[in-house]
């Protein structure tokens, strides 16, 4: 399958892969990689690098925005095959390591398997690698506060609830947020279409979860750039105030 790269603003690309998403940041010759999708998505990965006329030794670093099998899956590939810094927040970086796992476990897609769309999002998830072992050797947490000094100059907002180390990735510069999974537009086992949480069972602690959408409230711009379903135009503050209402 070839991945779907969209370009949304100047130098920044929205990749839609295997049911996850990540996003190619461009400057000159240098590109920010964030996040990296399923294990089984790394060809796409690739594909979708060299599609925006670059290559994976040009990644200045890979940013993730929590390290879940869907969006860590080719991270450490990318660092032990050319070197490529894994960036997280200080503490999603044990969470890379699998010092522990904080993930969505087979009881608890069992549970709800009755629900549309799970059974075949989790034979889906199996065959793209979702309970194959990824873990990071080396992953270094970025600087707590400000721009990171990389393509896009992403900044981090720590958005945590899905896991405890969520971050999203503001971008001032082009108003738009890369929500990862603090806040998405779709997904396979929801019904739903437009700014949401994701199901209750994906979310490490989902009071956190939805308390963090107060915190994407306050952002400026109009682009939301999610780890699931498509690109969202409209100010980012009714987004989270949506999916907020939606969650309540």
């Amino acid at each position: 399958m070839r991945a779907d790269v969209q370009q949304v603003a100047d130098g920044t690309y929205l990749v839609h892969g295997s049911n996850t998403n990540w996003v190619i940041l461009t400057e000159g010759d240098a590109v920010t990689l964030v996040d990296t999708g399923y294990p089984g998505d790394r060809e796409q990965v690739l594909a979708s690098l060299a599609e925006v006329g670059s290559a994976p030794e040009a990644v200045a670093a890979v940013l993730i925005t929590h390290a879940h099998n869907d969006h860590l899956g080719s991270a450490e590939h990318l660092r032990a095959t050319y070197g490529t810094p894994v960036l997280l927040h200080e503490a999603e970086v044990p969470h890379a390591r699998r010092d522990f796992l904080h993930q969505v476990t087979v009881a608890d897609v069992l549970r709800n398997g009755w629900r549309p769309g799970v059974l075949p999002w989790a034979l889906h998830a199996i065959r793209s690698g979702g309970k194959t072992p990824v873990p990071v050797t080396g992953p270094e947490a970025f600087p707590k506060e400000g721009a990171l000094d990389l393509p896009g100059r992403p900044v981090p907002v720590h958005t945590p609830g899905h896991t405890d180390g969520h971050v999203a990735f503001h971008l001032p510069g082009t108003g738009a947020l890369i929500s990862g999974d603090a806040l998405v537009s779709g997904h396979p086992t929801s019904r739903i279409k437009g700014p949401q949480l994701l199901p209750d069972m994906f979310h490490h602690e989902r009071a956190r979860a939805v308390a963090s959408l107060d915190v994407l409230a306050e952002l400026e711009g109009d682009l939301l750039l999610p780890g699931h379903g498509p690109a969202h135009r409209g100010p980012l503050g009714e987004a989270a105030l949506q999916a907020r209402e939606r969650a309540l």
